[in-house]
Formats: structure tokens, sequence, C-alpha cells
């Protein structure tokens, strides 16, 4: 581009113009008064568009010779007053953004405006003309020239390619393992946050495929390669008994390019807005359109009572470990959140998933905790009828209550209000496997590992929905896949045996099922397929045995009557095949709603009771 297409005197950002020859600030074409040193700052900013601008070039530019005794408060003043003129934000700026211990950066797109009809000049503009004009004609012209370019896509409307993010895990400055659940807990509502601003536009990586690089001390470019993204977003908190103060740092991975950066301190009351605004901020560098309604919902955010938060996170964090001690200790967490602030909405959403995460899991029976997550469930919807979350979890409990079209219309719901929500996709496809539409189930499971590559959990359940659509060799291949992510994540060790076995490698599945009851702690759901597989090899007393360890421990724990009709099906024994069926829809077992779909039951599916098993669990009409 040739320099004399580009003129060097005004700059047009947004609704502003920037005559440097005038030394003039106009607004939709009327001038805004702003004086010298201010209007200084702003010209040199304007001219560096998109570089950061150290505190100590502004005071050698502006502030020459020996007049900067009080520099300090003078540029913390200028920067001030341009701000007022332009109504920016230090908290979320559009046009100067402050980089922490270091300078401050122009961030809106800026271009080059027709020269204005001479006017009379000031004496302002006859110093900036002298003073700085010449020095920065080159980096105007690198600036216009880089904007040009660079902004096209901001000023031509919202892009035609979704961004894709990732928001690594915070630093816990503090150094107290103890503080490791707030940082953890920060992260996740970040990654919620994000996800929820313009899904059409920005896809979020979700916490369960960055949880493995906490702490890592691996180039950004690695990590940018590893989860196909154009950004990261780099964080440290602090957390102080009433205060906490982050740091983030957005990172362009292709460049390796600091985007932006800055820091916050706030009270720990105001910890929600805080995350709106720095995802406010984020939407801005990355050119993601935010509608008026999400603007709105990013602008109108509560505090929320500093116990109950740290409560809520701390509930979270014990949640995501997925043991029945880690649930346990969640459910009093969530409870406490919600006993100190009873309107606090993800708090019950919380305790719901605790609640259907010990059922499904075999830890607690259905009659104990089913009833707690449909009310939580309910009471966060109540709360916030606008959160995904909440209606993913009343989902979740309809699916496990049977009932059916209640829980596609909430799925539908979660979806549609953010279809970033991997678990959403997540439990979807779990509910469409049951309902035998393997092929749509596929597609959701997908969805979801796309949004969350590394999340074991999902990957597992990725299997497990080729094993539901008998298509057994894929399922194998997706266990080894998760297997190899993590050899101690039990789930994937279950899936890759029950695989097997169906496959007929019997031996192999045997010691798949080995590997995951042992690293349970003897689940009983886990135990149960060990003696499926006996069975399947023939090896009866092998089988009963099973079946007694299972009656014994049941005087002592949760043991679902599902796994004992699984273990005599493959025994081929009808009648206690349908007494423990019988047994296992009295007591609600939530794994009842496989009933249509599960291989070990196949050879009964023409026998009446099977079928009107099926319609008790609403799963035929």
């Amino acid at each position: 581009m040739q320099a004399t297409s580009l003129p060097a005197d005004v700059f047009q950002f947004g609704v502003f113009q920037l005559a440097l020859k005038a030394g003039e600030l106009h607004k939709s074409g009327v001038r805004v008064k702003l004086q010298d040193q201010p209007l200084r700052v702003l010209a040199l900013l304007v001219s560096r568009a998109g570089q950061v601008v150290t505190r100590e070039e502004l005071r050698e530019r502006v502030w020459p010779g020996n007049v900067y005794v009080d520099f300090d408060q003078g540029l913390n003043n200028a920067i001030k007053k341009v701000r007022e003129a332009l109504g920016d934000s230090a908290d979320s700026p559009r046009f100067i953004e402050t980089v922490a211990r270091h300078g401050y950066r122009f961030i809106a797109a800026v271009s080059a405006a027709p020269v204005r009809p001479a006017e009379p000049r000031s004496q302002f503009g006859l110093t900036v003309r002298r003073g700085i004009l010449i020095s920065l004609a080159a980096a105007v012209l690198a600036a216009v020239g880089y904007w040009a370019w660079h902004g096209s896509a901001m000023r031509a409307g919202p892009i035609s390619e979704k961004v894709i993010l990732a928001v690594l895990p915070f630093e816990n400055l503090s150094r107290d393992p103890d503080q490791e659940f707030f940082s953890d807990g920060l992260t996740e509502e970040m990654i919620a946050e994000l996800g929820r601003l313009n899904p059409e536009q920005l896809t979020v990586i979700t916490r369960g495929s960055v949880a493995k690089y906490k702490r890592t001390s691996l180039p950004v470019a690695q990590i940018g390669a590893e989860l196909h993204v154009d950004y990261v977003v780099q964080g440290s908190v602090r957390r102080a008994p009433d205060r906490v103060r982050i740091t983030v740092h957005l990172i362009r991975v292709p460049e390796q390019t600091d985007r932006w950066t800055n820091s916050y301190d706030r009270d720990l009351k105001d910890v929600l807005t805080l995350q709106d605004s720095v995802a406010r901020t984020i939407a801005n560098q990355i050119h993601i359109a935010l509608s008026l309604a999400q603007q709105s919902r990013l602008a109108t955010r509560r505090s929320v009572d500093p116990e109950a938060y740290e409560a809520y996170l701390k509930g979270r964090y014990y949640w995501n470990k997925r043991t029945a001690d880690g649930m346990h200790k969640a459910q009093v967490y969530f409870q406490q959140a919600i006993d100190k602030d009873p309107s606090f909405g993800a708090a019950y959403s919380g305790l719901a998933d605790c609640n259907s995460g010990l059922t499904w899991h075999g830890f607690t029976s259905p009659a104990e905790t089913l009833p707690k997550a449909n009310a939580a469930a309910r009471k966060a919807i109540e709360i916030d009828p606008l959160s995904a979350e909440a209606h993913a979890s009343l989902a979740l409990v309809l699916h496990h209550e049977w009932d059916w079209p209640g829980a596609e219309t909430e799925f539908k719901r979660a979806l549609q209000l953010d279809p970033s929500y991997a678990n959403a996709h997540h439990w979807y496809g779990d509910y469409l496997s049951a309902r035998g539409r393997h092929d749509e189930a596929l597609v959701e499971a997908k969805k979801a590992l796309d949004l969350d590559p590394l999340n074991l959990m999902i990957g597992t359940w990725v299997g497990l929905r080729y094993y539901l659509a008998r298509k057994f060799e894929a399922a194998v291949d997706q266990g080894r896949n998760t297997v190899d992510l993590d050899s101690t994540f039990a789930a994937a060790h279950v899936l890759l045996g029950e695989s097997y076995v169906q496959s007929g490698l019997v031996e192999k599945g045997l010691a798949e099922l080995k590997v995951a009851t042992s690293l349970s702690g003897d689940n009983p759901l886990y135990l149960a397929q060990v003696g499926v597989a006996f069975a399947s090899e023939g090896r009866k007393s092998d089988a009963l045995q099973i079946i007694s360890r299972l009656l014994t421990s049941s005087s002592r724990r949760y043991v679902s009557p599902y796994g004992l009709a699984q273990i005599y099906a493959a025994l081929n024994d009808k009648e206690q095949t349908f007494k423990w069926l019988q047994l296992a829809y009295d007591d609600r077992a939530v794994w009842m709603a496989y009933l249509a779909v599960d291989p070990v039951f196949d050879r009964y599916r023409s026998d009446q009771r099977f079928q009107d098993l099926l319609r008790n669990v609403r799963l035929l009409p």
C-alpha cells in the first residue's frame, strides 16, 4: 500500500474522528472538548493502535524535558479524561486498555478518514504538528495499514468462521493447597461465562480438556496445537479473606502474541460481575458480536454472598471428582451455598447434578436421591429460567425418572440456551441411545467430545453410544482411546471390557473389567459386569460367586438389582432374570432406562414379560 493513499492527518474509530493537525476530537461531527495533554496522549495511542505504548514512551513524548515531576499522577489524570471523553471504561474497555505495570493500548479498529477542509489551527495544533507528527509518521502509516487489514473483519460485521478459545487453569498464587478449589472453580466459571457469549461465533473448550494443563510448562503454541484453538486465556488468582485479585492474558495462538492483559482487584461479593467484565472485554478483543440480550445479561449480574460463592466453588471442585466421597462432599457444600444465599440458582443446579450422579453411578438408591435432584433442578429454573445448566439438570433427572417427553423438552431447551454446553450434548446423547435413536445419539456425543475433547467421561460415553448401537468394534476403539488418555479412569475400562465381551473376546474383557472394579473400590455396578463376563464364558460358579458377593455387600451399601439381573441374563436363567428385573423396576433403578437397547438382554426381547417391562418403563406405547 502506498503511503500517499493513506492520509495521516485524520483517524476514524467508531463515531469518533481525531484530527492531528487541527488538534481536535469530534464525535459524530460534534467537537469534544479535551485538554492539551489528554489529547496528546490520545494522539499517540491512536497512531500506535494495536500496540502497547509504554508509560516511559508517553513520558518522553508528552511530558518532554524536565516537565514530569508529577508524571504518574499527570498520566493517570490524562487517561481518565480521555476515557471520559470517549465514554470508555477501564474495567471493560472499548478503546483504551490498561496493560498492567507496562502501559496502554488502543484496541478499537482505526482507519484513515478523509482530510476535512482546512480550518483555523489552534496553538495546540501547531504544537502537535511540530512536536510529534513527524516522529509518528512512520508509525501512523504502519498502524493504519495494519488496522485496515486486521480490523476489516470487525468493520465488515460478524466473522463467518467460529473462533475457538481455551481457558487454561488459573494459577493459584496463594500457593495454599486449600485454595485450589477457588482457582479451579474460577477457571470453570470463566469457561462457562465465555461459552455463553455467542455460540454461533465462539466455541470454548470445556473444563475436562484443559485440566491436564494445570501447572504446565508447555509453550502456548503446543497447547494451542493440541487443542486446535485460535486463542488461549491464561490467568492467575490471589485470594484474600474478602477480596480477589486476578490477572488475565489473552494470547493469539498462531502468532503467540499477547492481545490483551489486565488485572482486577475486587471485593469477593463482586466476583460474578468481574467474570462478566472479563468476558465482555475478551469478546471485544476477538470481535465476537453480542446481542442486546447478551449485553443486558452481562451488565445486570447481581453480587453474591462471598461465603455462598466459596461453598459453591468447593461443591463444583468435589463434584468434578465423580467419586462417591467427592459427590457426598459436594452435596454438603452446595447446600451450604443455598443456606447462605437461597437465591443462588447455580448452587441448586449443582445440588441436582450431585444427586443425579450419586444415583447414576450406583452409589445411592434412586428413592433416596432422585426426588432431591428433581426439586433442586426445578428451583434452579425458577430462579433463573434462562440457565442452560438448570434445564439440563432437570432433563437428566427426568431421563432417570423415565419421563421421556419431559426430558427431551428440557434437553432441547438447554441446548437452545447454550449450544456450547458440553454436558447437555453428552446427556442428551445418552437419552437418545436409551430411546434407540442411535445415529442421533452419536451426533450429540461427538458434539460433546468436540467441545471437550479430553474429557474422560464424555469420551467413554461416546464408546457407550457405539456399544448400545451394537457397533462393538468402534466401541473397543473408543474405549482404547480413552484408556490411553488416563489408564486410571475406571469407567473407560468398564466400557472397553463390556465391548470386548460382546465381541466374543471374553478374556480381554475380563481383564479390563477386573481393572475397573479394582480402581473403583469394588463399585457394585462394575463388579456385576465381571459376573456377566464370567457367565458369558461359561464359568457359572464364578458368576454365582460374584452374585453372592453383591448380595452380601448389599447390607452395607446400595446394590442395584439391575446388575444382578444382567448376570442372570448372561447365565440364561430366565426366571431369576425376570425376578431381578421386576425388583429393578420396583426400585426405579436408573439403568432400567437402557432396557430396550442393552445387549445383555437380547435373548429375552420376545418374551411377553420383557415387553410388559418395556411398557412399564414407558419405552413402548
